[in-house]
């Protein structure tokens, strides 16, 4: 396969080889009609020099013809003659009745036929505008015929041709000139535009062994040298190594994610096996039996929530996850999140309280704003010591509904604040498997996902040891019309009506 400079070099010499061919047309054909041109005007200076010289004789008062030969007819004088002599070109000078009254030297010399042809062509030549091509006795001449002024003049037209042989000569001599000098331009600009493209590519070749080097998938980390120039090969430099940080940031996201989901798997598993086998022993009571399967159940209950958690992050990252949305009554919906929260809080001797609750609306699914809600304020409660307390606001500013939970509970340090809304991330604090404080590190990933979904945000403030703020805003909603706003498409049509015809009779 050839290459990128290849192909550029042999573009461009096509490209210059179609120029250089279009320009020797173009100038063939400018310097064929200067040359045509120029013996044009020589020709007609001639004509005119006949002129001149035949109406100086009428002025004089001296005569222009003689009757040497009564046969013959008139001739002109032999003074006026030798005058004459002096056009180098073919001259004819015809009198009335086209008699001829002068031969010059060069048409004396014309053989028979040739005399002929240019009688017959400088009589058939306009007297006025330009001279016409002939072939004169296998000679190209150019004809020009002209006549006196004085109409009472003794002759009645003057024919001058000349050969076009210096013309000719002319444009030969440039056409082999352009044969000779174009094909070595052609070549030399071959191969400086073969050296420039080598020097340009130069660096293309650098940052494909840079890239090979770089995609054996170990070694990510690395990245392209950058020129200072700032030309197009240095910009796509700069793009490749953005691309191939956030390819790092994946990988090591997906290896961490696997080796989280592994891990997380591994001892529910290892604690199922031990409970089935439990079950199984022959040795075993039909209570040690029935405890093993309830601890069984709960290890399966736990991993299918996992798996729940993990399959709806990826429909969400492939965008294949619907939102049902509709218009939602935010007030009703976290005062029950907040209830709910109550009833934990009091098992965990906690103060759970809501002292503002701004009615307001928005257009989103119930169901995961409600998951939303309850992953926040169940978070505060897990990691919040006995006697601490959780607060929840709803509130609203200009658009943006906002609900915060604050919770007076171990916080979260300054170097895992980052990192909090990564999938399967847990603070070392955080870490601890016990049957209160169990998890898996997909709550707070779900929650943004829920609120990015909606239009909004979610935020966290903390200090390590002095509790957390989570703050999620979404935009809000228009009073509803009594239309459905949006359905999605596993069919809840007939429920959204229902729901819709109940708050309109509220």
């Amino acid at each position: 396969m050839s290459s990128i400079r290849s192909r550029l070099t042999t573009g461009y010499a096509a490209a210059l080889a179609g120029t250089m061919l279009v320009f020797a047309l173009v100038l063939y054909a400018a310097r064929r009609a200067s040359s045509y041109e120029e013996l044009q005007r020589y020709v007609t200076a001639e004509a005119n020099i006949v002129i001149g010289i035949i109406r100086q004789a009428e002025l004089e008062g001296r005569p222009l013809t003689q009757l040497r030969d009564s046969l013959a007819g008139p001739t002109v004088t032999p003074t006026l003659s030798q005058l004459l002599d002096g056009v180098p070109d073919y001259v004819v000078v015809l009198g009335r009745d086209d008699i001829i009254l002068y031969r010059s030297p060069a048409v004396r010399q014309l053989l028979d036929i040739g005399y002929s042809q240019l009688i017959g062509r400088g009589s058939e030549v306009p007297v006025t505008g330009p001279g016409q091509l002939a072939s004169i006795q296998n000679e190209q001449v150019l004809i020009v015929a002209r006549a006196p002024p004085d109409p009472q003049s003794q002759i009645s037209r003057v024919v001058v041709a000349a050969s076009t042989q210096s013309a000719d000569l002319a444009i030969a001599e440039l056409f082999g000139t352009m044969l000779i000098i174009a094909p070595i331009l052609l070549l030399a600009s071959v191969g400086i535009a073969y050296a420039i493209s080598s020097r340009a590519f130069r660096q293309v070749d650098r940052l494909i062994n840079e890239v090979q080097a770089i995609t054996d998938g170990r070694s990510l980390h690395r990245r392209l040298p950058v020129e200072s120039s700032g030309d197009e090969l240095t910009r796509l430099a700069v793009t490749l190594n953005e691309m191939m940080a956030r390819l790092e940031t994946s990988f090591a996201g997906l290896r961490r994610f696997t080796a989280d989901a592994s891990h997380e798997l591994k001892t529910p598993l290892a604690v199922l096996r031990a409970d089935v086998e439990r079950a199984m022993s022959p040795n075993s009571s039909r209570t040690e039996k029935m405890v093993a399967l309830e601890e069984a159940l709960q290890e399966t209950t736990r991993m299918a929530d996992l798996v729940g958690s993990l399959l709806t992050l990826a429909r969400a990252d492939e965008g294949r996850f619907d939102l049902h949305r509709e218009w939602v009554d935010l007030e009703p919906l976290v005062r029950e999140v907040f209830e709910t929260a109550h009833i934990l809080g009091e098992e965990g001797g906690l103060e759970v309280t809501m002292p503002t609750v701004t009615p307001t609306a928005v257009m989103g699914d119930r169901t995961r704003l409600r998951q939303l809600f309850l992953n926040l304020v169940t978070n505060a409660i897990k990691y919040t010591p006995r006697d601490g307390s959780v607060e929840i606001t709803l509130s609203k500013t200009g658009r943006t509904a906002t609900l915060s939970v604050r919770d007076t509970g171990i916080g979260i340090s300054a170097a895992d604040l980052p990192h909090v809304f990564e999938r399967f991330y847990r603070a070392d604090r955080a870490r601890s498997r016990t049957a209160e404080r169990g998890g898996f590190g997909l709550g707070l990933a779900i929650s943004q996902w829920i609120a990015e979904a909606h239009g909004g945000t979610i935020a966290v403030r903390s200090r390590f040891g002095r509790g957390s703020t989570f703050t999620v805003t979404i935009p809000t909603a228009e009073e509803p019309t009594g239309e459905i706003s949006a359905i999605d498409d596993r069919g809840a049509l007939e429920e959204g009506l229902d729901q819709d015809s109940e708050s309109r009779r509220s």
